[in-house]
């Protein structure tokens, strides 16, 4: 099973395609960043995440993708932009007929580390463990792209086993 991970953000979205073997180990396919120019009009950078989430699905086919949820932080402005962001990367997953979980930031690091407050490093380096890479994915977006993915795995493994 190909799962896709995204870490929505307007200047930066996280990408990571991970596989789960037959045998329940995993394997970063590809992972990455979206980027689009801050200078831009707001309609084109969605317009460019729309084209480049296209091109990435048609490339690698996920069999069902994950999105991490909007978390409300202290800048109001900052959260309505990712959230137009999450939007219409939401959009274009459904375009394309993929099944997509939606997690927030606690869940994803209770899955990823075992605690749900672990910080950007203990959540970097457990990515890196869990998918047997020799550094730690970059840029940061990336490795978050990756957790999502792997977040998703997780919590739908029994539903996938039957149960």
């Amino acid at each position: 099973m190909l799962i896709l991970g995204l870490d929505p953000g307007t200047a930066r979205t996280g990408y990571g395609l991970v596989y789960e073997h037959p045998d329940g180990t995993l394997e970063a396919v590809n992972y990455g960043v979206f980027s689009t120019k801050a200078k831009i009009p707001m309609a084109e950078r969605l317009l460019q995440l729309h084209e480049q989430l296209s091109a990435l699905l048609a490339e690698h086919h996920p069999n069902e993708a994950a999105i991490e949820e909007l978390f409300f932080g202290k800048n109001v402005t900052t959260a309505i932009k990712v959230a137009q962001a999450r939007g219409v990367l939401l959009l274009t997953l459904a375009q394309s007929g993929l099944l997509v979980g939606e997690y927030q930031p606690p869940i994803i690091k209770s899955c990823i580390t075992g605690y749900g407050n672990a910080d950007k490093n203990q959540m970097q380096e457990m990515v890196r463990q869990l998918l047997g890479l020799a550094h730690i994915p970059k840029p940061d977006d990336a490795a978050d792209g990756l957790a999502v993915a792997i977040t998703h795995l997780q919590m739908t493994r029994l539903d996938r086993l039957g149960y």
